[in-house]
């Protein structure tokens, strides 16, 4: 079969923003947030305040972290020394479920059985000494009211998480509770934050010019230093939970997309440029150009290996389209199927951009822009063709000139090192 040509770049061009277009939804990310310091309710983000500042890259001491975004939970004892310097000395890490052995996440499982066990991994991180003191930062990738730096209530399980007991609890009087039933006081639960700004701890205690760090992977969230909150308050993080941004301009298949999810309405702009979901816009597209009479599955590590085959005869997309659609591609089809690929991750780089933008705009206000770097992490930026490259350049494209005082660093692994930057933050609260 061969794709109508006509109806293939009218469709590229739905995925395709220009410089216009870019620059006006990093404007309307801005007036957004702008709104949300001031009053949440009017805006389209959460903008939750996580009652803690960044660091002076000068903290120091052993404090161990608690990364808890999954069903894989580690703990680390990490030791800070100061100028932006740490040294992981012992990582502990194993999975809440195995199946036919254990299970710590289903309906079965109590609150006292699961934090019972992250005790147990806190006390093989700390080699069952139970005379040092020990400060304990935690990172907790689930939605949660919160309100200073060590309460965080969790609201609802996400991520298929159905342990009673936990909804509506303090999450760290929970773990403080399993830690002293294991006899192990000497570790005192501190701070709790979320998976996005850990990353902006850990690169800003590596490079103090950062004050946007970012999550751009399955899911997509953004944080930020805010210096200008009501009330006269001290300059905090926000954790803006901006993939729920909405004004926007989403094309039919963004619409199809959103109409056939569990929560039809919520989380657009995740919806248009996360991991998650871009090997589904892809698959939507590929039914309606193939005429296909089911969505075929992919996922974004699919639409990586097609970006990633540039040989004139497409062997190894044509390969994958055939076990996915069961139908033979022609070489000039499949290039197209990667121009469609390119298109959505483009896309995906240049709108995640404007928002980065539209925060660089707010922080900046009526002065320049300064130097400064934004911290990213996630497979997304870190592994997929061209997401790196688009990202820098949409900056130079909505900032023009000023795109210079900019760039982006990589923060793997922040999680760990947030979290126990955030403990060694709690004292100075």
């Amino acid at each position: 079969m061969a794709f109508n040509k006509d109806k293939y770049q009218e469709i590229i061009g739905d995925f395709t923003l220009d410089r216009d277009t870019l620059q006006e939804t990093a404007a309307a990310f801005r007036r957004d947030m702008e709104c949300g310091v001031q009053d949440p309710d009017t805006c389209t983000m959460r903008m939750l305040k996580s009652y803690v500042g960044l660091p002076d890259g000068n903290e120091q001491g052993s404090y161990l972290a608690l990364d808890f975004g999954g069903t894989n939970v580690r703990v680390l004892r990490i030791e800070l020394q100061g100028k932006g310097k740490f040294q992981v000395v012992k990582k502990v890490a194993k999975p809440l479920i195995v199946p036919g052995v254990y299970d710590f996440i289903g309906p079965d499982s109590t609150a006292e059985q699961m934090f019972d066990f992250i005790a147990g991994l806190v006390d093989e991180a700390i080699e069952e000494d139970h005379e040092t003191k020990y400060l304990l930062g935690h990172t907790f990738s689930f939605p949660s009211q919160q309100t200073d730096l060590y309460n965080a209530r969790l609201i609802i399980w996400t991520k298929e998480f159905a342990t009673s007991g936990v909804e509506g609890e303090v999450v760290n009087d929970l773990l403080k509770a399993a830690l002293v039933r294991q006899g192990i006081g000497n570790v005192e639960p501190a701070a709790i934050i979320n998976d996005t700004v850990a990353v902006l701890l850990a690169a800003a205690y590596k490079q103090p010019d950062t004050r946007i760090g970012s999550i751009y992977a399955t899911g997509h969230n953004t944080c930020y230093l805010e210096s200008a909150l009501p009330g006269g308050i001290a300059p905090m993080v926000i954790n803006m939970e901006s993939g729920s941004f909405s004004k926007l301009l989403p094309n039919r298949f963004d619409n199809e997309l959103d109409e056939a999810s569990e929560k039809p309405g919520e989380q657009r702009l995740e919806k248009m440029v996360s991991g998650r979901y871009m090997g589904e816009l892809f698959g939507l597209v590929l039914a309606e150009l193939m005429e296909l009479s089911a969505k075929p599955a992919f996922t974004s590590i699919d639409m990586s290996a097609i970006l990633e085959d540039e040989a004139p005869e497409y062997r190894k997309t044509a390969e994958l389209l055939q076990q996915r659609t069961g139908t033979q591609l022609s070489a000039g089809d499949c290039a197209m199927v990667r121009g469609l690929a390119e298109a959505i991750l483009v896309r995906s780089a240049r709108l995640v951009t404007a928002t980065y933008a539209g925060i660089i705009w707010h922080l900046a206000g009526a002065g320049k822009v300064a130097r400064q770097h934004i911290a990213i992490d996630g497979s997304v930026y870190e592994k997929m063709p061209l997401a790196k490259e688009n990202v820098l350049k949409a900056l130079y494209d909505i900032l023009g000139e000023d795109a210079a005082q900019v760039d982006t660093v990589l923060e793997g692994g922040g999680s760990g090192l947030g979290a126990a930057i955030a403990a060694a933050m709690s004292q100075k609260a």
